[in-house]
């Protein structure tokens, strides 16, 4: 008779609590690139750029050594070695060995990094726990301090001598040794260090970067005084149809109502007719590969600046509607933005999420393209020559499309407020919550590209309802013939040319009863339109639930901070807390549903494609199948037993906003 297994035992000592840097090795893909070691690198290259940041350094030299260790050395201000006055632990310790330690935080009038890569506070740390060994030796007030670690801790405590005569003043040198067992491979990509050490040298005008590799001998050096627009010149594939466009504007302390003193941005843009593009952008030094929001503010200036220009001169031809990429899918460039207290996408800070990057880029780089192109009128003539071409191309490419749609007899929804393009590349429209929400909706749009359908009331709940009995209903009937698809099942292969937006979001309060809405919206696309969400074409748009008015704080000016849930609610209000804000001095809004927000409240947290939170509906990695099988226990009238069976079950794992 085989023997019964025991059950896991669960108790108190079931819990385990990772300590100290445990955390980075338990779990290193959430804080880095496993692939190689570059990133873990790259942070400590990211800190001494940061000394450049700062104008207190003027040269990093990063040595490749025989042994497969790194070294990074700066001559900048040299961490503190003296004790924390709080931790009691010598400073530099703190920094390589606390996941949320840093002078970065302090962002203040004294602030020792007033723009820096970030407030991540993970950093060098992470490099240190992802390390065989490393080392740090700090120049600082004719001292020089040693310490090193192992595996995150220190095995050789922090000695401090005095400096000698032929010794540096100043400065940080730190020496890594990456663990391979972290990484796929141990090599850095020489490529990617190359680009990264150059394009410091080209953010840092007049800072020498070096690179030595101690095996060959070999060592580069690099230096620029033309900036931007050398860098953008050297590696352009193509010529560029006119002269380079570059400009470089900051914030001054009588401009703070809008933004904080020192933000602002260099850029330089070329325009070449073929050929591939270079473009490239960062964030206070910290290169951003996968774009952000302060790319989407140098499209948005470029297109308001071109646009307006092709308007005064009158150079549009009939029929031809201009887009934003219209402008944008020529245009090399490199960008680099200083913001405050940049907000990245993912530890590894390749995207940037700041809201007011937008804002910040797009107003310094509009009036200053409009000036420069009605400067050189004949200049600005061959740009918009270069952009009604991209234009035409671009609708002559959507006209059969039009053409097919074009024959239907369907009469559209009178609810529904339809945008101008047919180009299911850029329309989309939003199902929206109540007359009242669809108002500002309709308000707060972009009529060219963004159409809107409000919903009255709760739709009905189609997951039992027969395919020729759901036009019964008049919401769902709007909603079918809005987006100009028929009702099919899992196994049609239905006739998806009659689709009339790319994309269909769902937009509903970001409360439990909108919560409920949006099941009722999804049940019905994945009973009755199961291809629309396989082929990509269904989202949920992620509105704030709460509104924070922040005092000024620092050299941050008084905001607005819109926020997702109770969660970031709290993040957020920490990280005021951390920018020197007094308890109590913020006020905290909640809106009881989207038709409190006016109409540019809900363009600029809901709307904007640069700036909202937009989530993709897809299928569940288990199957269809068993998807269904879980839809049917939600949403099916016969399965009361199971729904209240699962709530007893699983009901304390849920936190409810009511």
């Amino acid at each position: 008779m085989p023997t019964s297994r025991q059950p896991d035992t669960y108790a108190e000592s079931s819990i385990r609590v990772l300590k100290g840097l445990e955390p980075v090795r338990q779990r290193p893909g959430m804080y880095t690139r496993t692939d190689t070691p570059l990133h873990i690198v790259q942070e400590v290259i990211d800190n001494a750029a940061d000394e450049a940041l700062a104008a207190t350094a003027k040269r990093i030299a990063v040595t490749l050594h025989t042994d497969g260790s790194v070294s990074v050395l700066d001559d900048g201000r040299g961490i503190p070695f003296g004790l924390h006055p709080e931790e009691q632990l010598p400073v530099v310790e703190l920094v390589f060995t606390r996941l949320h330690a840093g002078g970065k935080f302090d962002k203040g009038g004294g602030g020792a990094y007033s723009f820096s890569g970030g407030l991540h506070g993970v950093g060098v740390s992470v490099t240190n726990a992802l390390a065989r060994r490393l080392q740090v030796t700090v120049w600082r007030e004719g001292q020089v301090a040693n310490i090193a670690f192992a595996g995150g801790e220190v095995v050789e405590p922090l000695v401090a001598r005095k400096a000698g005569s032929g010794e540096p003043r100043h400065g940080t040198r730190v020496q890594v040794w990456p663990e391979p067992k972290y990484f796929d491979g141990a090599e850095l990509p020489r490529q990617e260090l190359l680009h990264l050490l150059r394009s410091k040298a080209v953010l840092l005008p007049g800072v020498s970067v070096s690179l030595t590799q101690e095996k060959s001998g070999e060592m580069q050096t690099w230096q620029y005084t033309g900036g931007l627009k050398d860098y953008l010149l050297q590696t352009l594939p193509a010529e560029p149809l006119l002269p380079v466009f570059e400009g470089a504007q900051y914030a001054l302390a009588s401009e703070t109502e809008n933004f904080a003193e020192g933000e602002g941005a260099a850029w330089c843009v070329a325009f070449t007719d073929e050929g591939a593009l270079l473009r490239e952008s960062y964030v206070n030094l910290i290169p951003t590969v996968a774009g952000g929001t302060h790319e989407s503010g140098l499209k948005d200036g470029l297109f308001a600046a071109v646009k307006g220009f092709i308007e005064l001169h009158a150079l549009l031809p009939k029929g031809v509607k201009l887009m934003p990429e219209d402008v944008f899918s020529r245009a090399s460039f490199v960008l680099s933005a200083k913001v405050l207290d940049p907000q990245f996408q993912g530890q590894i800070k390749e995207r940037l999420n700041s809201r007011d990057a937008l804002r910040l880029v797009s107003a310094y780089v509009r009036p200053a393209l409009e000036l420069w192109l009605n400067q050189h009128v004949e200049w600005g003539k061959k740009l918009a020559e270069l952009v009604i071409r991209q234009a035409q191309t671009r609708q002559r490419a959507s006209q059969k499309v039009e053409k097919r749609k074009g024959s239907g007899v369907a009469v559209l929804p009178g609810k529904l407020t339809d945008c101008e393009s047919r180009d299911l590349a850029y329309n989309e429209v939003f199902l929206v919550e109540g007359d009242s929400a669809g108002g500002s909706a309709k308000m707060g749009r972009d009529k060219e590209t963004q159409a809107v359908l409000p919903l009255r009331g709760k739709v009905l709940n189609t997951w039992e309802v027969e395919r020729d009995r759901l036009f019964a209903n008049t919401e769902v009937h709007d909603i079918a013939v809005a987006i100009g698809v028929d009702p099919h099942g899992p196994d049609d292969e239905p006739d998806l040319s009659g689709l009339r937006y790319g994309k269909i979001c769902i937009l509903s309060d970001a409360d439990v009863d909108g919560s409920h809405i949006q099941v009722l919206l999804l049940t019905l696309f994945f009973r009755h339109f199961p291809r629309l969400i396989e082929r990509g074409h269904v989202y949920i748009a992620r509105p704030p639930l709460f509104r924070i008015d922040a005092p000024a704080r620092g050299k941050r000016p008084a905001a607005k901070l819109y926020v997702l849930d109770a969660g970031e609610l709290e993040a957020a209000l920490d990280k005021l807390r951390k920018e020197g804000a007094r308890e109590g001095s913020w006020s905290i809004g909640r809106f009881k549903g989207l038709g409190e927000m006016n109409a540019e409240q809900l363009w600029e947290t809901t709307l904007n494609p640069e700036t909202r939170r937009l989530l993709p509906v897809s299928f569940a990695a288990h199957g269809l199948e068993a998807t269904a099988a879980t839809m049917t226990r939600l949403m099916g009238k016969g399965e009361a037993a199971a729904r209240r069976e699962l709530m007893e079950r699983r009901a304390d794992e849920v936190e409810v906003d009511v």
